[in-house]
C-alpha cells in the first residue's frame, strides 16, 4: 500500500502543512540522490499526503541547488499521483495583487544551469507538454480558492528565471511586454519532471509583491514583504485542505499515460543499469513490451 496519494510542496514561507494527523517523517534516498528534506506523510481532511518543503526547512536551499529529481522521484516512491505545488511569485501584471493567487497554465523558461528531466543514459522519451499543467487538477485548486475566502485566478504564465537574483528592470518590462503574468525560480522544472513520473501537477502561485517594473517596488519594506509571506502561507494552509477535501478519488486526466507515446528508444538496447534507474517510471511499460514477445 502507497504511504500517500496526495503530494504537497512548500514554497518560501511554508515550510510545514499544519492539521496532519498521524505525521510520520520518511527520508528517501532515490536513484538521483536526496530531496530536499525529510517526507511529512499523514493523513489531512481524511486522505494520505506527504509534505516537502522545497528549500528544506530553514530555507538552506537555493532554487539552482535543489535536486528536482530527487523530489518529484522521492513523491512516486511512496505512491503519489497528484502534486499540488505552493511557490512565492512576484506580479507582472497590476491586476495580480499582493495575497491574491495565481493558478498558471502555462511556463515560459529562462533557466539555464536544471537539470530537468529523467532520461538520458541511453534512454530518450519526448513527452508532450503543450499543457503543462493538469486541467483536472486546475479546476479542483481554483475551486478550493473560493471555498477558502481566497482571490485565485485560473489561467496565465509563469516565467520561471534563474535566480538567485531578481530579475533587472529591462528583463522585468520584456516580460510584462510578451504578456507574462508572475515570476518565480522553481516550478517548471517541476512540472517537467512530474509529467515525465506520470504525476499530476498544479502550481498555486501565492503572490507576494509586485516586480522592479512596478513604480512604489522600491518602497517595498522588508516587513512588508514578511507580514504577505505569513498570510500567504496561512491562506495557502486554507487552500490546500479546501483541495485535498475534494479531491476525485480517481484520475480522469492523461497524465497517468504520459510515456505512453513518449519512448523512443529500442527497449532491448536500454542500458541495464538506466533501465533499473528508472524502473520505477518505466516499469510498467518495459513489462507490458515484455508480455507481448
Amino acid at each position: 500500500m502507497s504511504q500517500a496519494e496526495i503530494g504537497i510542496i512548500g514554497g518560501s514561507g511554508l515550510y510545514s502543512m499544519p492539521g496532519l494527523t498521524k505525521v510520520k517523517e520518511v527520508r528517501l534516498r532515490t536513484p538521483f540522490g536526496a530531496p530536499s528534506d525529510s517526507y511529512v506523510c499523514g493523513t489531512l481532511e481524511g486522505r494520505r499526503v506527504a509534505f516537502l518543503a522545497r528549500h528544506a526547512r530553514g530555507h538552506r536551499i537555493l532554487p539552482s541547488e535543489l535536486n528536482f529529481r530527487a523530489n518529484i522521484h522521492g513523491f512516486k516512491q511512496l505512491g503519489v499521483e497528484r502534486i499540488v505545488s505552493v511557490s512565492a511569485v512576484g506580479s507582472l501584471k497590476e491586476e495580480h495583487q499582493p495575497l491574491e493567487f495565481v493558478i498558471p497554465d502555462q511556463f515560459f523558461d529562462r533557466t539555464r544551469h536544471r537539470v530537468d528531466t529523467f532520461f538520458g543514459d541511453g534512454v530518450v522519451a519526448h513527452i508532450a507538454f503543450g499543457e503543462p499543467i493538469c486541467g483536472e487538477l486546475s479546476r479542483v485548486v481554483e475551486s478550493a480558492c473560493k471555498k477558502a475566502g481566497v482571490v485565485g485566478k485560473a489561467g496565465g504564465t509563469y516565467v520561471c528565471m534563474e535566480g538567485p537574483q531578481f530579475s533587472t528592470k529591462a528583463e522585468s518590462n520584456v516580460y510584462r511586454n510578451l504578456g507574462m503574468d508572475v515570476i518565480g525560480m522553481t516550478n517548471l522544472q517541476e512540472a517537467k519532471l512530474a509529467r515525465e513520473a506520470e504525476l499530476c501537477y498544479v502550481t498555486v502561485a501565492m503572490v507576494t509583491d509586485y516586480d522592479c517594473w512596478h513604480p512604489h517596488h522600491d518602497s517595498v519594506t522588508v516587513d512588508q514583504i514578511v507580514a504577505v509571506l505569513i498570510k500567504n502561507a496561512e491562506n495557502a494552509c486554507k487552500v490546500v485542505r479546501q483541495t485535498v477535501a475534494a479531491m476525485p478519488q480517481g484520475r480522469s486526466c492523461k497524465c497517468g499515460s504520459a510515456l505512453a507515446h513518449a519512448l523512443l528508444t529500442d527497449r532491448k538496447l536500454m542500458p541495464a543499469a538506466t533501465k533499473k534507474r528508472l524502473s520505477l517510471i518505466l516499469g510498467k511499460y518495459l513489462q507490458s513490451k515484455s508480455k507481448t514477445k
